[in-house]
């Protein structure tokens, strides 16, 4: 039996309540910079097991591949196991987001039941995705985007295997900040002006899945916040890549400059009317 999205939503509240003074003071101490803080066995390890054994496969999701990126990721959710649905919406209960709001000293926050770049993302053997800055906005550039939840489920996953978080704290071009990307870990970091981070290259022939989510506030988490599209650079020894990732992304601001929602509907958000129930 599939456990209820409440069930699963308990699980994950407990555990952070029961950790919440060392969250609090691990997203403190990295506060000045690009706040985070992970935490590990979210979830009952065979619950977690089972998100892994029920993923999508690549050829039921959306290939993302280009100097950017390159991925697979999934927001229609209908599409897929309940199970990767009730995990995603876990994140998305009340009582769960006003406490990382009190762990990372933010008044009040909002969830995106529209999934817009979150969902399911997969990536498979030489899959990355270079250094970037999320969009600083929902969908509709009603609210600001403060916090990436990154909840990763691929069983034995090891250090050597590449596909690992990097933060960015000076910007790509300094040193990053390594954090693993551990089975039945739970990332969660800040995203604002300066909250550099990417993914580096997958190096065995062994899916790297993560169940995401955003959460926005009506107010940036810095007063220096501007908008911003995604925004791309290479590797500090690539300058080919930076070069043609500066002007696409000065290119795709200038769009959105003129088109406040883009020329075009993004479609990485939850069409709940398509798709099958699964």
């Amino acid at each position: 039996m599939v456990p209820t999205t409440q069930e699963i939503s308990e699980h994950i509240y407990n555990h952070l309540l029961t950790n919440q003074t060392k969250l609090k003071l691990q997203f403190s101490e990295s506060k000045s910079k690009i706040g985070f803080f992970y935490i590990d066995n979210v979830l009952p390890e065979d619950l977690a097991r089972s998100c892994y054994d029920v993923f999508p496969k690549p050829e039921d999701m959306r290939q993302l591949k280009s100097i950017r990126e390159h991925k697979h990721v999934s927001a229609q959710m209908n599409k897929h196991h309940a199970l990767l649905e009730h995990v995603i919406y876990a994140f998305q209960d009340a009582e769960i987001l006003k406490l990382i709001g009190e762990i990372c000293d933010i008044e009040q926050l909002f969830a995106d039941d529209l999934l817009y770049a979150g969902g399911l993302s997969l990536m498979g053997k030489d899959q990355f995705l270079n250094p970037h800055l999320d969009n600083s906005h929902d969908a509709k550039r009603d609210r600001w985007r403060v916090l990436n939840l990154l909840y990763y489920v691929s069983p034995d996953w090891h250090l050597e295997n590449g596909g690992h978080l990097e933060l960015w704290p000076a910007g790509p071009s300094k040193q990053a900040i390594l954090v693993e990307s551990k089975f039945n870990r739970l990332v969660v970091m800040a995203t604002h002006n300066g909250s550099w981070h990417s993914v580096s290259p997958v190096t065995v022939s062994q899916p790297r899945c993560c169940i995401s989510n955003y959460y926005f506030s009506s107010t940036p988490l810095r007063a220096t916040d501007t908008f911003h599209v995604t925004t791309f650079k290479g590797r500090s020894d690539d300058f080919f890549t930076n070069f043609i990732l500066n002007v696409d992304s000065a290119l795709r601001m200038g769009v959105r400059k003129v088109f406040k929602n883009g020329v075009r509907e993004n479609p990485h958000i939850y069409k709940k009317e398509e798709g099958k129930d699964a």
